[in-house]
């Protein structure tokens, strides 16, 4: 039998890497930027076009690459981070694998230019698919350049996995995010299609994450800060009030690296309890410090997962911190029945000395003295003036408390009779809705609300049970859809405008589905800069709910964003009709449970809802008799 196992060319082995490396446009962001952090550099410039698909350019001023290491960082399993293998539990910086670049030229087009700084001149190398197409000498700045171009060339099975622009281009924000977080003293720039998306400068952490989400941002942070023998835990958390109904804001950062860990979250979570409504989270943005000793980072092709050593102590610590701040900046209520609040030293107070208080007596002063005696005592006294005297009423005059009191009780009677005369104009009722005979008819079609969940009905055949939220999604979804293609919505006026604030990313996802919000009753005065500015509203929803309805909308745009306009629609009706629908606990008025069922059976599909879930069920005077 011939042998049938054997070595896979290097072009083949880098596109499987690649497989690895590279699922989309933002894994070529997120190893071109790293790399340029490793490089040192202080200014970073990303730059996109066509959402990563036909561009993804990186330019650093960086250290830049000698001639033989800018042809070596395309050979598989070149690096400089690791020499031997305990270099892998030391490690600081970001790339250390090895395949990223190998990877990345195996499946675009790449061109590299790079120069050091005591070089007069640079390099340039151009590689195709793993192929080398030109080396030579160029004239370049300081620092690195990389463009990779059509990604995906060769592979395109791999390129029809790709979802829209709009898709891919919040992944590569998402990702870029992540990394101008964890290191703030370095200035980043993105221009996406010619314009500029971010510019954020050199600054703080603090700065950092206002600048990235915006100015309103600042007001909603907490300052966490705890430093012990395993982990130094620094950072920020929203404020209660301010949990979202998505998980967007939520960031962790292990040595500067951007990680994912559900069992953190949990933590964060668990130091939150009793302060968060119903299906919110908190924002966080954790910066966490340990041992590289006591982690594993290479567990996962995208490095995004950490294993600890001690995640137990780690859990404990983070929660407490957590506490801890909230309840340092009265952010958490505390439970404490013996502290006395009133004892509580004001911040501006706790460098002031105490004063001793001053007693001062009237040495002058008798309560057994008349009026006139007290005052010529007073007067003649050479006690403190400033004291206001004690005056004693005589006890005698007590009578004319009463004086007029029966005259104004006789004139009050007075006053009942004469109003007691007074004549209404009353609406004689001519006749009634419904006969008696009316009213036996209805009560065959009575509903009634089981669990303040279901409304229970009769029909010919038998029973039925309706959902009652289920219902109105239906209702309320088919009614925008109408208002939307038609644009004939009505809206309600507020009488002062509602403001609020957003990341750039979502104010970008509103003004797509802005036209479709006006058609539903929305009225914008001002959309950009971070600000919403909304001054009506549509006739069916309340101002209380108009945030809460926005943040549903924008998760669900986020999840999804359609590029046809009738997508966007459907998804703008679905999560409007989902965000104001009655919920499960809301008691209803037997009027509004018939009119709800009345509304559900005159849409066009009252089976299910938006989202293909069953509305109501039927059960048959047969299927009851059965259970007898």
């Amino acid at each position: 039998m011939s042998d049938i196992i054997q070595l896979l060319p290097d072009h083949v082995a880098n596109q499987i890497a690649a497989g690895e490396v590279v699922q989309r446009p933002s894994s070529v962001v997120k190893e071109l930027l790293e790399n340029s952090i490793d490089a040192k550099a202080s200014v970073i410039k990303l730059i996109v076009k066509e959402a990563g698909k036909t561009l993804v350019q990186v330019v650093d001023d960086g250290l830049g690459m000698s001639v033989t290491d800018a042809r070596l960082s395309f050979e598989r399993h070149a690096t400089s981070k690791i020499k031997v293998a305990e270099d892998l539990f030391q490690l600081n910086t970001k790339g250390f694998r090895g395949e990223a670049l190998a990877s990345i030229a195996a499946i675009a087009h790449v061109e590299l230019k790079t120069r050091q700084e005591e070089d007069e001149v640079g390099t340039e190398i151009k590689i195709e698919g793993s192929e080398v197409i030109a080396q030579e000498v160029c004239a370049t700045p300081k620092g690195t350049s990389i463009c990779v171009k059509n990604l995906f060339y060769n592979i395109p099975a791999r390129r029809n996995f790709l979802k829209s622009n709009s898709v891919e281009l919040r992944h590569i924000i998402d990702e870029f995010h992540r990394v101008a977080m964890a290191h703030p003293d370095i200035r980043f720039e993105m221009y996406h299609n010619g314009s500029e998306v971010f510019s954020l400068p050199a600054s703080n952490y603090r700065q950092r994450i206002v600048h990235i989400f915006g100015g309103k941002t600042n007001e909603k942070l907490v300052p966490i800060n705890e430093e012990t023998e395993l982990v130094t835990i620094t950072g920020f958390v929203g404020k209660p009030e301010f949990a979202k109904r998505t998980r967007g804001e939520q960031f962790f950062f292990v040595n500067n690296r951007y990680i994912k860990s559900a069992y953190l979250n949990h933590a964060v979570n668990a130091a939150f309890e009793g302060l968060l409504k119903d299906k919110t989270h908190p924002s966080y943005f954790i910066y966490l410090q340990v041992d590289p000793k006591s982690i594993d980072i290479n567990i996962h092709p995208t490095k995004t997962e950490i294993k600890f050593d001690d995640e137990h102590a780690l859990y404990a610590m983070l929660r407490s911190s957590i506490k801890h701040s909230l309840g340092q900046f009265n952010v958490a209520p505390v439970l404490d029945f013996e502290r006395d609040t009133s004892f509580d030293t004001p911040y501006e107070f706790k460098s002031k000395s105490a004063k001793p208080p001053v007693i001062e007596v009237d040495r002058n002063f008798n309560p057994f003295q008349d009026k006139a005696s007290s005052v010529s005592t007073s007067s003649s006294g050479s006690g403190n003036k400033s004291f206001q005297r004690f005056k004693k009423e005589p006890a005698g005059s007590w009578e004319n408390l009463y004086v007029g009191l029966e005259s104004d009780m006789s004139h009050s009677s007075k006053e009942e009779d004469s109003f007691s005369s007074v004549q209404f104009e009353t609406t004689e009722v001519t006749s009634k809705l419904f006969d008696e005979s009316g009213e036996k008819e209805l009560d065959h079609h009575i509903t009634y609300q089981l669990k303040r969940k279901y409304i229970v009905t009769t029909i010919k055949s038998g029973m039925l049970i309706i959902n009652q939220s289920r219902a109105h999604q239906r209702v309320l979804y088919e009614e925008l859809l109408k208002n939307i293609t038609m644009s004939n919505a009505i809206s309600q006026q507020l009488l002062f405008p509602l403001k609020l604030s957003y990341t750039h990313q979502e104010i970008a996802l509103l003004s797509n589905v802005q036209e479709q919000l006006q058609n539903t009753g929305f009225v914008f005065e001002k959309l950009d800069d971070g600000e919403v500015e909304i001054s009506g509203i549509p006739t069916n929803i309340t101002e209380s709910e108009v945030s809460f309805l926005l943040d549903q909308l924008l998760g669900d745009l986020g999840d999804e964003v359609p590029d046809s306009s009738f997508s966007q629609t459907d998804l703008l009706a679905r999560s409007v009709a989902k965000s104001v629908a009655i919920k499960t606990g809301v008691i209803l008025e037997t009027e509004q449970q018939q009119h709800l069922v009345n509304s559900l059976f005159a849409c066009t599909e009252p089976n299910y809802t938006p989202d293909n879930k069953p509305i109501f069920i039927t059960m048959s005077v047969d299927e009851i008799d059965k259970k007898f």
